[in-house]
């Protein structure tokens, strides 16, 4: 009796997995997507999207004084000033995000990538090897992160 309780919960917690883990590592849905997101922060997606960072700029300064715990709008807003060079206030809203955030994927992503740009890539691996622990199982920004380090540590000097 007791083994074929034991096989019962081990195939529910197979279940579980097969069904939960594919939505768990892919984050469990984009944060555009999301239901809770203002049609500010969706407008400012929307521009990051079609790389008009100028507007995405706008508009998400407009959701982060909205909702100033949004976390995803600090890292897209971060990204924005990253992709126009402004390397500042990309580090400062990237920063925000994780102190909103520590587990964050996309501004540990972003932000490794920002330093990489900066050619500091200790700091970059600091933010990959949260990641690792973070993701669990492998994630999009794991792998994107670590793909941009093997690429830095490869280019000329």
């Amino acid at each position: 009796m007791k083994r074929r309780s034991a096989i019962r919960a081990a195939a529910a917690l197979v279940l579980f997995l097969l069904l939960a883990l594919p939505a768990w590592a892919a984050g469990g849905g984009d944060a555009e997507l999301s239901d809770n997101k203002s049609g500010t922060f969706k407008a400012g997606y929307k521009a990051v999207k079609e790389k008009d960072y100028r507007a995405a700029i706008d508009w998400m300064s407009k959701a982060v004084a909205e909702n100033p715990k949004d976390a995803d709008a600090f890292n897209y807003l971060g990204y924005a000033h990253r992709k126009l060079g402004d390397f500042d206030n990309a580090l400062k809203y990237y920063g925000r995000a994780l102190e909103l955030d520590p587990e964050h994927r996309g501004a540990h992503e972003y932000l490794g990538e920002a330093l990489l740009e900066l050619h500091r890539p200790d700091e970059a691996k600091q933010h990959l090897a949260a990641l690792d622990k973070i993701c669990w199982l492998s994630c999009e920004e794991y792998r994107d992160l670590k793909k941009a380090v093997a690429k830095y540590e490869q280019a000329p000097k």
